[in-house]
């Protein structure tokens, strides 16, 4: 049962980020960019990865995918600019990406698989918690300071001169 999950999670991930790739209107791609994002969620699931299954969700789910698709229908009303995403040279991407899919298959065939019967799931979200709040929390506030005096600087940037 698992492994049936597992293959529609992978034909809605795949197929879904086709389907951004593929639409003629950004705001489709913003939904199926959604479904993407979801996808990529439930394959962590299946790695066991629960922190990074809930950031996906949280940070590009929640605040990323939210701001493409304000930005899109805030911006549709302007006339004077034609908001297109038309793609120029198709033939080299797909000659890019079927060298890049064959190197791909190349290392996946090649690589000698670990497998493990009986895996039980380590706990991942205390570890990285201590980790954040123990180990690193002079870097992990330093950041946090980076990041702050980006989005000041971004609001003071973006306000009108009045």
């Amino acid at each position: 049962m698992s492994d049936i999950a597992f293959w529609v999670i992978v034909g809605i991930t795949v197929g879904s980020s086709f389907m951004v790739v593929q639409s003629k209107s950004l705001l489709y791609s913003a939904y199926a960019l959604l479904f993407t994002f979801i996808g990529v969620t439930g394959l962590y699931i299946f790695l066991w990865a629960d922190f990074l299954a809930v950031v996906q969700v949280v940070v590009y789910v929640g605040g990323i995918l939210v701001l493409i698709i304000f930005g899109i229908m805030l911006t549709n009303k302007i006339t004077s600019v034609n908001i297109s995403h038309t793609s120029m040279q198709k033939s080299m991407g797909a000659v890019v990406v079927i060298a890049f899919m064959g190197l791909l298959g190349y290392m996946i065939l090649s690589t000698p698989w670990l497998v493990l019967s009986n895996a039980e799931p380590s706990d991942t979200t205390s570890a990285i918690g201590r980790l954040l709040l123990m180990d690193y929390l002079l870097p992990f506030e330093a950041v946090s300071l980076l990041l702050l005096g980006a989005l000041i600087g971004a609001t003071t940037l973006s306000r009108k001169d009045t």
